[in-house]
């Protein structure tokens, strides 16, 4: 039997991936920042780069971190104020996938500015 050939990652899920595993180490928000802004400049500098299929994966990516912040900031809101610890992660883990969301914000921004054709979809 022939091996099946392994499926392609989405670059989206694969920057997600990234995103959560650095989170998960306990990145500070500037970092995760930071690492928002080195997966966008690899979208937009690699050679075969599509413009439309970056403008699409850059709303995507912003799209899922705000899905995310959202469902952050209920799980904080439902946790038990009298677990302090519990209380410091879950905001430090908040705090960081605003940070993510707010660079994907700005990333698509930019990418905008640069390629005013696609404010629009064009």
């Amino acid at each position: 039997m022939a091996a099946r050939k392994p499926r392609q990652v989405r670059p989206v899920d694969a920057a997600l991936t990234r995103l959560l595993a650095l989170a998960g180490k306990g990145a500070a928000p500037g970092r995760m920042a930071r690492e928002v802004e080195l997966i966008a400049g690899e979208w937009t500098t690699a050679p075969d780069a599509d413009r439309m299929e970056i403008r699409e994966r850059l709303d995507e990516l912003r799209e899922q971190l705000s899905e995310g912040v959202g469902h952050a900031e209920e799980q904080v809101a439902d946790l038990d104020s009298s677990e302090p610890a519990a209380m410091k992660q879950a905001s430090a883990m908040l705090a960081a996938l605003v940070a993510t969301r707010d660079a994907a914000t700005q990333a698509t921004g930019a990418f905008l500015a640069a390629a005013p054709e696609f404010v629009n979809g064009a």
